[in-house]
């Protein structure tokens, strides 16, 4: 059997930030797991046409290694897969990527202290894990019924065909989120005809992004701190965005700009309609667009709002009994959030899994550790994910306070710690005390950030800043310590 100290699983965002982070403080026993054969995690997966990032790339980025040459202010998705390349190489984290090793089962053996991790190739045994699988890695595909049936060619965004012409053909696009409105104006000009099925009409506001000057690169690079300062000042006016969020009374001009957006780019009183959210903006994800208003007005184009019904082999049909001919369906439905496949495969204290552990609902401790599972840290775990700004500036919360956790361990002699049941709940209560009131539980929609149950399992009810106050200092009392067995 193969052993390392630490093993981490993914090599996203989340994953080579953890190598970083790990090697400068001084764990240099760590290896990363990573089913494909390249690193970046959702960059590296999600290639659509128009894929880029809805945080600046000044803050969508380690604090650790800013990058003075970005190209626009918003930074397009081949873009930040090439920096997180770039990163590996810059930090030598190349020698510790084990690519193409997907992670089958995690299992705390508590006899050896240790987690077993089986995987493609071979089991290996690791003290800790640092699971950072991410929460958008595992593409959902609605359940509608027919879909076995149909004759044409489906995929999700998320596995784009690039393979496949769309030219001239009947597409139809399922779901309107995040992904939907950057790749639909793309392929809009190209394909014969394409259908939208809206379920629910998302905030749109326009997209601020321009192209980063050579000027500006240049100072970036030569000039101490300019980039620093140009990054802070970015931090606060997104943090004093959080406010329409948690205080949903507040949004109300940040509706009325979305709507005069709305209103300058469809005329049409008609489509207009069925293009206006009928919930208070924030409970479900704003989304940045110029372009997708425009691409729904184009001839070709269609936007259904009536309810899928069934898939048939020619297209598909809504409920009032309308076929809408297809010869390819696109999902753009998003990806299991509150309920990861991942969590069917680790299995804690007395063989427990997470999705026990989890039901009825996610929950963790800081959003990172898990009551149950020691020495196993969550990155961007449950109530983690943010609305306004960076899930960089959470996960760099988190990895300070995993090196904290591992330096007090090696200061203590412990074995492994775990969560204690008590403040686990406390922090929950905590959570859902925060919760209340905000845009997401009061704001009239259901969204992704909910899970079956309507639990808000996702957001972090405040501001990044309170989450990295609030992780900045371990608590020992917090946790139960594990000791190490003693030889008989």
């Amino acid at each position: 059997m193969n052993t390392v100290d630490i093993a981490i699983v993914g090599a996203g965002f989340g994953g080579i930030g953890a190598a970083i982070t790990l090697k400068r403080a001084g764990f240099g026993d760590f290896l990363v797991f990573e089913q494909a054969n390249h690193v970046g995690g959702t960059w590296r997966a999600n290639t659509y046409p128009g894929i880029a990032c809805d945080v600046p790339s000044h803050l969508y980025s380690f604090s650790f290694a800013l990058n003075p040459d970005w190209s626009d202010t918003f930074s397009g998705g081949q873009e930040i897969w090439d920096y997180l390349s770039a990163c590996v190489d810059r930090f030598g984290i190349r020698p510790h990527l084990r690519l193409g090793h997907p992670v089958h089962e995690m299992a705390w053996d508590d006899r050896e202290q240790r987690w077993r991790l089986e995987t493609a190739h071979g089991v290996f045994s690791a003290r800790v894990v640092i699971n950072a699988t991410g929460p958008l890695s595992d593409p959902s595909i609605p359940d509608i019924p027919g879909l076995d049936s149909f004759r044409g060619t489906t995929f999700h965004s998320a596995r784009w065909r690039h393979d496949l012409d769309l030219t001239g053909r009947r597409v139809a696009v399922v779901g309107t989120g995040a992904s939907a409105v950057q790749f639909i104006p793309r392929i809009a000009p190209q394909v014969g005809s394409l259908t939208v099925f809206q379920r629910t009409a998302p905030w749109v506001i326009p997209r601020r992004s321009r192209p980063i000057s050579r000027v500006e690169r240049t100072i970036y690079r030569t000039v101490p701190g300019a980039q620093r300062l140009v990054r802070t000042a970015l931090y606060w006016s997104r943090e004093a965005l959080a406010i329409g969020f948690l205080h949903p009374r507040l949004n109300k001009r940040a509706q009325a700009l979305a709507l005069a957006h709305l209103r300058r780019q469809v005329p049409d009183p008609v489509l207009r309609a069925k293009l206006t959210p009928t919930y208070v903006m924030g409970c479900k994800r704003v989304l940045l667009s110029n372009d997708y208003y425009p691409a729904l007005q184009r001839p070709n184009v269609d936007l259904v709002v009536e309810r899928i019904r069934e898939v048939v082999p020619d297209g598909i049909v809504t409920v009032d009994g309308v076929t809408h001919p297809a010869d390819i369906i696109i999902f753009g439905t998003g990806f299991h959030v509150t309920d990861p496949p991942v969590r069917h495969h680790v299995r804690g204290r007395g063989g427990q899994t997470l999705a026990e552990a989890w039901t009825p609902t996610m929950r963790a401790y800081l959003g990172t550790m898990v009551a149950g599972f020691p020495n196993f840290f969550l990155l961007l775990g449950p109530n983690t994910g943010l609305g306004h700004t960076s899930v960089v500036l959470m996960m760099e919360s988190q990895l300070h306070q995993v090196v904290a956790a591992l330096r007090h361990m090696r200061r203590t002699g412990l074995a492994a710690i775990e969560p204690d049941p008590v403040a686990q709940q406390r922090f929950a209560e905590f959570l859902d005390a925060k919760m209340a009131n905000t845009v997401w539980t009061s704001g009239g929609c259901t969204s992704w950030y909910l899970d079956a149950n309507g639990h808000n399992a996702t957001i972090w009810p405040g501001y990044a800043t309170g989450f990295r106050l609030r992780l900045r200092r371990f608590r020992p009392a917090d946790y139960r310590p594990v000791p190490v067995l003693e030889e008989v």
